[in-house]
């Protein structure tokens, strides 16, 4: 399966055009996909023809119908992948946007003029997004989507009020490798994937857009590692937390989502292994990142770039784990009366065991990929700052 196109394409896009359409056309059993490694494992994962198939499928079907991508992701990672097999599933050509220098408005805008189709998307992360949206012709270009995918990291608020106020037709999207990348649209599972939220917190989803397994070094199947993963009934169990947003958790504890007028929404609070264990009460990073977003909105003007937060643990020996706030904005600090009201905030709002011991400033935030946020990178920063203080003066 090929498509035919007028403009060029990358080697390596084109390369991975072949692999996929190999794959759904049977010459291939799957397409393999790499992990994103970004807590230090990267997996290879087996995706066949149907679940990259029922993917794509269920993705037009949420967004109105096929149309036209505009592929602005790497593809050595699902995302980027999940973009060709949508266009190779709809049978209409991809554009793409030069990535060999980075990621560039001017040359998103550029690509983004050669669509034709009366449809067009386009999957980015919130990093983009955020330079876009600093970019006039960047948000300009956006507004010609009928729908702009974001995925990858969780987006703050603030971001997706802006990116609204634009007239930007955002959809946040959830998934992973093992799921042929996004399964659940702005907290909904796509038609024909079901979720389910156990008693730990952790998620776990079925359907046919779920992988094959993992394979081996030799290329087979590893069905050691994968029955660590998937149930003998279908579940695929992932490494995150969520909860069901007030008012839509499906009856039972841990039961599945069913179909409903309104379907019930997930909040994905982040990997188990994110969450911070503070006097043995489980604080959710993503729980304590909006309040400090809300906090910094009175320090920045509505038309700058809404400040960056990541809430991290670092080891304590009295609480094992003591709640940092990491923050990357340009502008005035707060000071040290204004963190307090940041901890009254939260202590209000979350209890005291998710109240920062302490608030880091960073010029920007550590990275892995195309703009994901490597927490353990902003650990380690968050440290050592913390260490040159201590041995300074009193820590915020």
């Amino acid at each position: 399966m090929t498509l035919d196109s007028r403009h060029a394409l990358s080697s390596a896009t084109n390369d991975a055009l072949e692999r996929i359409g190999s794959v759904l056309d049977g010459v291939e059993p799957w397409l393999v996909a790499s992990t994103s490694g970004s807590t230090g494992q990267s997996r290879r994962v087996a995706l066949p023809a149907t679940a990259l198939r029922a993917s794509s499928l269920a993705t037009h079907s949420r967004l109105g119908g096929p149309g036209q991508w505009l592929l602005a992701l790497p593809v050595d990672h699902i995302a980027g992948l999940q973009v060709l097999t949508r266009s190779l599933v709809a049978g209409i050509p991809v554009r793409e946007v030069p990535l060999d220098e980075g990621f560039r408005p001017g040359s998103f805008v550029a690509a983004a003029r050669t669509l034709t189709a009366s449809r067009t998307y386009v999957s980015l992360v919130p990093t983009q997004l955020r330079r876009l949206l600093a970019h006039q012709e960047g948000t300009d270009a956006l507004r010609t989507f009928h729908a702009v995918l974001l995925g990858g990291a969780r987006t703050p608020e603030a971001l997706l009020a802006s990116a609204a106020a634009e007239g930007i037709r955002v959809v946040t999207t959830y998934g992973m490798t093992e799921t042929s990348g996004g399964c659940v649209y702005d907290g909904v599972a796509l038609d024909g994937v079901e979720v389910r939220v156990g008693d730990d917190g952790r998620i776990a989803i079925r359907g046919p857009v779920v992988a094959a397994g993992y394979l081996d070094q030799a290329g087979r199947l590893d069905h050691r590692l994968t029955s660590r993963f998937r149930t003998p009934d279908g579940w695929w169990l992932t490494n995150d937390a969520g909860r069901w947003l007030p008012g839509a958790k499906p009856p039972g504890s841990g039961e599945t989502a069913v179909p409903s007028p309104s379907p019930p929404r997930i909040e994905v609070l982040g990997r188990l292994d994110d969450m911070i264990i503070s006097g043995g009460v489980n604080v959710a990073p993503a729980a304590v990142e909006p309040l400090v977003q809300s906090w910094l909105a009175s320090w920045y003007p509505a038309h700058a770039a809404p400040a960056e937060v990541c809430v991290v643990g670092l080891p304590d020996a009295e609480w094992g784990q003591r709640v940092v706030a990491v923050i990357a904005a340009a502008g005035a600090a707060p000071t040290d009366s204004d963190h307090d009201a940041l901890r009254r905030q939260i202590r209000e709002a979350l209890g005291p065991a998710a109240v920062p011991a302490a608030v880091v400033l960073l010029d920007d935030l550590p990275r892995v990929g195309l703009g994901k946020v490597d927490r353990r990178a902003v650990q380690r920063a968050a440290q050592q700052q913390l260490n040159g203080q201590a041995a300074s003066g009193p820590v915020a």
